[in-house]
Formats: C-alpha cells, sequence, structure tokens
C-alpha cells in the first residue's frame, strides 16, 4: 500500500509559476513509475506528465510540453512538478499517481494503482 500526498497548489496569475510536490509513503519508492494527471471541472482526467522509476525518462501531454518538468528524488519519496508560463487551461484538480508497471507500459490512468487526493490549481487570466 502507496500513500501519495500532493501539496503546493494555489491561485496564481497566467504567465506564472507553481511547483507541486508529491510526497509517498512507499519504502521502495523507486520500484514505481510516478505520473501527475490533471481533472478540470466538467472535464475527464487527463495525463499530464510521467516519470519513470530511475528518474532518467519523462514523457509530457503536448499541451504542457515545453512548460511542465517533472523530477524525483528518491532520498525523500518525492515526485515534483514545475510548471511555467501557466495559463487559465491549465486550471485543474492536479493527481499524482504510482504504478508497478514499467515507463512503456503507463500510458493511461487505469495503469496506475495508487492516488493521491489531488491539489488545486487556478490559473486567473
Amino acid at each position: 500500500q502507496v500513500q501519495l500526498v500532493e501539496s503546493g497548489g494555489g491561485l496564481v496569475q497566467a504567465g506564472g509559476s507553481l511547483r507541486l510536490s508529491c510526497a509517498a509513503s512507499a519504502r521502495t519508492f523507486t520500484i514505481y513509475t510516478m505520473g501527475w494527471f490533471r481533472q478540470a471541472p466538467g472535464k475527464e482526467r487527463e495525463f499530464v506528465s510521467k516519470i519513470s522509476r530511475s528518474g532518467g525518462y519523462t514523457y509530457y501531454a503536448n499541451s504542457v510540453k515545453g512548460r511542465f518538468t517533472i523530477s524525483r528524488d528518491s532520498a525523500k519519496n518525492t515526485v515534483y512538478l514545475r510548471m511555467n508560463s501557466l495559463k487559465p487551461e491549465d486550471t485543474a484538480i492536479y493527481y499524482c499517481a504510482a504504478s508497478l508497471r514499467t515507463f512503456e507500459l503507463t500510458t493511461q490512468g487505469r495503469d496506475y494503482t495508487y492516488w493521491g487526493q489531488g491539489t488545486q490549481v487556478t490559473v486567473s487570466s
């Protein structure tokens, strides 16, 4: 069982930045592929980014590529999502998730087993 706790959300103006954190309770943090998803009001949950167990591989949705950066610190059992040049359309609840599947096989939300409670990100225009 893995518990994930997100933090770092908030209200920011368009063009601003935020860094989300996701702390994991797992003793063996490095066995999990980690991902970030988001869900805006009235919309389906969508993939944002993922990072491999080693941190050596990352992948981004086209909508955030070049603006968001995912990283992980195994010593702190934490994964981060640095979000720059934020846009109003980035407004959503952001969730981190953990998967025992390999990086290549974690393509959808259903590939992830453990989820955090989410943190709200609101970008004003």
